[in-house]
């Protein structure tokens, strides 16, 4: 028997159901790891203004849809599609998007969601629907890309995880790589390799380098600098669109809960600002499902991070910038040993930079050179809807 498909704008109250198809699908999965509703519905009591809210700000430049697939009355699957007009402004496309891609193992179901979102975009003049991501697919927004390698490892914070058949069912409607993503895993146990550690004493020998940690008594401030760094550093970097200041109001908001300063630290050349370097504890190894009803509320869940977060043994590099003025001084070999110097001396076992654009051979090669093993995939799908 086929599916039923429905609409759902903003506002709409069955957006709960459309954040709780992921947790039928993924129900029992011992890797997946949802974001807290709060985060896409919005909280008051944590102080969350959900991406699915009219009054998030993403909307002020986007125009967005969901759609919500059922079958004898079960949840069993959800796509949106997006217009974002930033995006096409900034890069002169007509690129629309699709996001929040979650189904069951049944073909059909994704193809009648898909058609309907390439439907959707086309209407509005879009010739290719491009994604998945959240709602779209600029480089600093989160859950970008199907996993298509790495799926008995969990996600790190933002980072999405999926079954094998996601990325089949992409291509089987027609979808073709636009751009892959990949992820590598450090042991921090080892420390920073001898080579690592001359290299860095050779580069602070010739150049005047300082370096300090975030201050976690001034973030606005402090996010400005890193927003700054991003809209210079990142702007070559596919997918990129500059941020604003209401994303870096964002950054701030989600530093303050998780964030440990020693993992996050600036490097000035000559007393100029110069590179940003930030690692997160990851936030998902308290988050993770317990599948009890009680115990996956948001409240469960933040307290349970609350509780934990100076004992998270893991962490994701997810952000390092150098102003290209700055670049192939070596500023990257001091900013790698001293995070990874702090991390071990502060009990971290892991660090996983990603998400990393395949072509970006300097933060590949950067990676592997801190001891980075490749272990993870993700792919941006894209279909011409002309």
């Amino acid at each position: 028997m086929g599916c039923e498909i429905t609409q759902l704008e903003l506002g709409d109250r069955r957006l709960r159901d459309f954040v709780d198809v992921a947790w039928q699908i993924h129900r029992g999965d011992p890797c997946w790891t949802p974001p807290l509703r709060g985060e896409l519905l919005g909280s008051r009591l944590l102080g969350m203004k959900g991406l699915l809210t009219r009054e998030h700000p993403y909307h002020k430049d986007a125009d967005v849809t969901h759609f919500l697939a059922t079958r004898d009355g079960r949840l069993v699957g959800r796509v949106s599609a997006a217009v974002n007009r930033r995006y096409n402004e900034h890069y002169g496309t007509k690129i629309g998007f699709f996001g929040f891609f979650d189904v069951e193992p049944e073909y059909e179901t994704a193809e009648a969601l898909l058609s309907r979102a390439c439907s959707w975009l086309g209407e509005r003049g879009m010739k290719i629907a491009r994604g998945p991501g959240g709602y779209s697919n600029a480089t600093h927004e989160a859950n970008q890309g199907v996993l298509i390698e790495g799926f008995s490892y969990p996600p790190t914070v933002e980072l999405t995880h999926n079954p094998p058949y996601y990325g089949e069912f992409l291509e089987r409607f027609g979808m073709r790589k636009a751009k892959d993503y990949h992820a590598y895993m450090i042991q921090i146990s080892d420390g920073p390799s001898e080579r690592l550690r001359s290299i860095a004493d050779a580069v602070l020998e010739r150049r005047r380098i300082e370096t300090r940690p975030i201050d976690m008594s001034k973030i606005p401030s402090e996010v400005d600098l890193i927003v700054r760094i991003f809209n210079e550093a990142w702007a070559a970097n596919w997918g990129y669109l500059p941020m604003e200041d209401a994303e870096g109001a964002a950054m701030a908001s989600s530093l303050k809960l998780v964030a440990d300063p020693g993992l996050m630290r600036f490097a000035y050349v000559d007393g100029e600002l110069a590179a940003v370097l930030g690692a997160l504890p990851d936030p998902n190894v308290a988050l993770r499902p317990r599948w009890n009803r009680l115990r996956d509320t948001d409240i469960a869940r933040a307290l349970r991070l609350l509780r934990t977060k100076r004992r998270i043994p893991n962490t994701r590099l997810m952000f390092f910038g150098v102003l290209p003025r700055f670049r192939k001084l070596g500023i990257d070999a001091v900013l790698y040993r001293e995070v990874l110097e702090y991390a071990l001396k502060h009990g971290y076992k892991t660090c996983e930079p990603s998400l990393l654009l395949e072509d970006n051979d300097l933060i590949l090669r950067a990676s592997s050179f801190m001891g980075g093993v490749h272990y993870k995939t993700w792919r941006i799908y894209e279909k011409d809807i002309r």
